[in-house]
This record gives C-alpha cells, structure tokens and sequence, in this order.
C-alpha cells in the first residue's frame, strides 16, 4: 500500500501531515515509528493525522516518533492548518481542530498561524503528576541532581526547570530521566528555561517520545505560564528555540495564544 504525505515542519520540530477521512491506516502507531527513523524512513518527530470530526471542523491525531499517540502539539496543529488552508480544504479563517485535549482554534495572522491553545492547568494531578495542587518550584531529583520543577499542562504534561546557562545544559542526561519519572504517571515533556528578559526565554526542550527537538509550540505555552508564575515574564513573550522563535500571549481571558510559521516541503509518498 502506497501512503501520501506531506513533509512539513514548524520552527524545525518537523512532522509528515497525512490524510486519513476517508481511509485510516492500519496499526498506525507502529507504520509511523518506521516511518520516523532518520536513515530507514522519511525521518520526522512527530506524525500528523488529518481525520473528520463530528464535533469540529476536523480532527487531528498525533504520533510520536516512538509510535505513540499524544493529546496535542502545538507546532503540529500549527502546519495542519497551514495543510488545510494550502489545500483549500476549508475557507474559514479560523478552524475548530479536535484533538485529545479537546477543541483548539488556529486561525490565519498574516503569513504566520495564531492558535488559541487554551486556559492551562496547574492542579497537579490533572497534568498528571504525582501531587496534589499546584507544583511549582517542587524539588525533585534526577539522576545526580535536585531541580525545583513547575509542571503544567496545555492538553499535555510539561515539567518546566529554571536553568542559567540553556545552552551548556545537558538536556540529552537529564531530559529522559525526567520524562520517564513514576512521578509523571503518563510520561512528561521537560523544558528547560533561561530568561533574558522580562519578554524574552530562552528553551530546549526534551519531547516525551520524542527526545530533543528544535521546537515545542505547547512547550513555549507552558514556559509562558511557569515563567509568569515566578515573576520572571510577563503576559507577553518571545520564546527562543533552537528552531525559531514564538510569541506567547496570555490573555485575559485565561488562554494562550500562540503565532509562529508554519511550512511546507514537499509531498510524498511510500511504501507501507
């Protein structure tokens, strides 16, 4: 069997879009960890699944590179709307995309896509991790080291830890000793955080399934929102990945919104 996709990639955290309304691919999750290695497949971080939706205008599944699936990635929703719009699929400006996180709204801003990703959440529990209330500046320790850890959720865990030099830190040590934690019953996502300025961070991030990756959409959210717990940030910031830059608002509203690029490479297909 012949699968199409597109190769498209937000920021460099990069992604095959595939279609599947009319006919879903069997066992997916496995198809797509052989499709995401670097030398023996199309090479990706994540795979996104277009599908119809009886509550929205579409719905996206996702993949890890590790064939799992995941509630939401911010990035990702990011170039299936850019794959919809592209394709003239839909000539609303603004989509309703289902997703295990449940409703997000992206919509066109210019050549970029602004995405209402939602209010976060901050009771431990419902991230999930293993304590009650919020967690912030809670001490845990990894491998050979104590880090004080905020943990949000933005539809899916992120474990935030402030550091002061991004850049020197080994992220490759200690980003999977987190991610697979007991404390984190369903895995988490790690960040980890330098701020610049009261509007600018700085962030790698640790993907849960994923590893490093040059972008998190979801994780900039979550770095938002610890940063401006702290004090550290305000309502509005540029975060810095290794892939780009995204801008963060946090509304009145409670939501965050988030705009960054979104870009297509080719089109493809393979065998299955």
């Amino acid at each position: 069997m012949k699968l199409r996709f597109t190769k498209m990639h937000g920021l460099g955290n990069d992604f095959i879009v595939v279609d599947c309304r009319k006919k879903d691919i069997k066992k997916t999750g496995a198809v797509m960890k052989a499709l995401s290695d670097r030398r023996f497949g199309i090479g990706f971080d994540q795979a996104i699944i277009l599908k119809a939706s009886k509550k929205a205008d579409f719905r996206m599944d996702i993949y890890n590179g590790d064939g799992t699936r995941v509630e939401m990635c911010g990035n990702g929703i990011r170039c299936l709307a850019a794959y919809i719009w592209n394709r003239g699929l839909s000539k609303k400006k603004r989509l309703d995309i289902e997703t295990l996180a449940g409703i997000i709204r992206p919509e066109k801003y210019g050549k970029l896509v602004r995405v209402d990703m939602g209010a976060p959440v901050l009771e431990g529990r419902l991230i999930p991790a293993a304590k009650d209330g919020e967690v912030k500046d809670y001490e845990f320790k990894a491998g050979d080291k104590t880090f004080k850890i905020t943990c949000v959720s933005m539809g899916n865990p992120h474990c935030v830890i402030f550091v002061d030099d991004v850049d020197a830190f080994a992220v490759e040590k200690y980003g999977p000793l987190i991610e697979t934690d007991k404390f984190f019953p369903k895995r988490t996502n790690v960040e980890f955080i330098q701020v610049l300025s009261f509007k600018r961070l700085k962030m790698r991030v640790w993907e849960r399934g994923s590893g490093e990756t040059l972008a998190c959409g979801t994780g900039a959210c979550a770095s938002a929102v610890a940063s401006r717990l702290h004090g550290f940030a305000g309502s509005s910031v540029s975060v810095m990945l290794r892939g780009g830059t995204l801008k963060i608002n946090l509304e009145k509203d409670g939501h965050v919104y988030m705009t960054g690029p979104a870009m297509e490479v080719y089109d493809g297909e393979v065998e299955i």
